[in-house]
């Protein structure tokens, strides 16, 4: 065997979602980057976004997937940092990745695990997110993590999209900024069934969206657009009071979350919020598409610029499924994977193996 790289990687996913760790063989960022949030950037060259491509796309990837990159904090608070590697973008913050992420530097032992309560924090692009992990000897059973300040853009922002009309849209941050359409309104609602159209409308409306609208985060302008398509269904009362909601979350390059969705949970809270639905300290239970579930509440409230926000928790668990390697061959004709169109909603030009995209 020859290979001109090795990747060291542990396999996890979070409610349904993967979220695979990356422990050993990748070098963290310059120096010079002062926060995970120039990191982001420098990993976002196109050279050295050739790691995302090598991992994400096929053969040894696939779209339904992520990776995290585990670096060296900017932030002292902080006792680790990471980065969000998904099939489209380098994602500031996620939810599901937070919780994978905890579990893996827990249970593989390279931030000491005790049994009880275990708290830390992490540094992300999006900023700093505090962790509870609550543990026994050998298992991380859970993880509630204190997401970034989430605030909404816009409320019913009517949207016109070709083939399908005005649709109205809330604009939100949760650590990502998303379209959050009520699936009602369009004549559908969540389930598996209607998974090919959720996903069709669901990219359609995410690309009228990003041309007729550009929200900017006021504390970072790099953090903009709509990256994110999330359909959501009625909230209805659930047990001992708690408020539960399904919600099915369109992620480029054309499929479903398989999780709740974490940031799209802590943006589904800023809107319901908004609207009055829903109090701090009251038990939100968002479902997933899978009917896995995060158990979610608004802890407090603030201000980022001129947007009134809303600071939540997101709790959720996670499983490590597996150890892998992975290597380059120097001959491999495919250093940074290819895309199919059965597997992955493409742009004309994306078929090329030499684009990796």
């Amino acid at each position: 065997m020859r290979s001109i790289r090795t990747i060291s990687i542990v396999q996890c996913h979070a409610e349904g979602e993967v979220g695979d760790v990356i422990i050993g063989g990748v070098l963290d960022a310059p120096s010079t980057c002062k926060t995970m949030y120039e990191k982001l950037l420098h990993f976002l060259d196109p050279q050295r976004d050739a790691i995302r491509n090598l991992l994400l796309n096929e053969p040894r990837g696939r779209s339904s997937m992520n990776t995290n990159l585990v670096l060296s904090p900017c932030n002292p608070e902080a006792v680790a940092g990471f980065l969000i590697m998904e099939s489209g973008e380098w994602a500031p913050m996620s939810g599901s990745n937070t919780i994978c992420t905890a579990t893996v530097l827990l249970e593989t032992g390279m931030i000491p695990m005790h049994p009880g309560i275990n708290t830390f924090s992490l540094d992300t692009a999006a900023g700093l997110v505090g962790v509870t992990a609550e543990c026994t000897r050998d298992k991380c059973q859970s993880v509630e993590l204190d997401n970034v300040p989430s605030f909404v853009f816009a409320l019913d922002k009517e949207i016109d999209v070709p083939g399908l009309g005005v649709i109205k849209v809330d604009i939100a941050y949760g650590g990502m900024i998303f379209a959050l359409v009520d699936a009602a309104s369009c004549g559908l609602r969540i389930d598996n069934l209607l998974g090919p159209k959720l996903i069709d409308w669901g990219e359609r409306i995410k690309k009228a969206v990003q041309e007729q609208y550009t929200p900017v985060h006021p504390e970072n302008p790099g953090i903009r657009d709509v990256s994110v398509l999330e359909w959501t269904a009625p909230l209805e009362g659930g047990e001992n009071g708690d408020k539960t909601a399904v919600n099915a979350v369109v992620v480029s390059p054309g499929r479903f979350d398989r999780s709740p969705c974490g940031t799209g949970s802590s943006a589904r809270m800023a809107v319901l919020h908004a609207r009055g639905l829903l109090k701090e300290g009251e038990i939100f239970r968002h479902r997933s598409i899978i009917v896995t579930e995060f158990v979610c509440r608004i802890k407090g409230t603030s201000r980022v610029g001129d947007f009134e926000a809303v600071k939540t928790s997101i709790k959720g668990r996670a499983w490590i499924s597996g150890t892998k390697q992975v290597f380059l061959d120097p001959e491999d004709p495919f250093p940074e994977g290819f895309r199919v169109g059965d597997q992955w909603n493409m742009r004309e030009d994306a078929c090329l193996p030499s684009s990796g995209r």
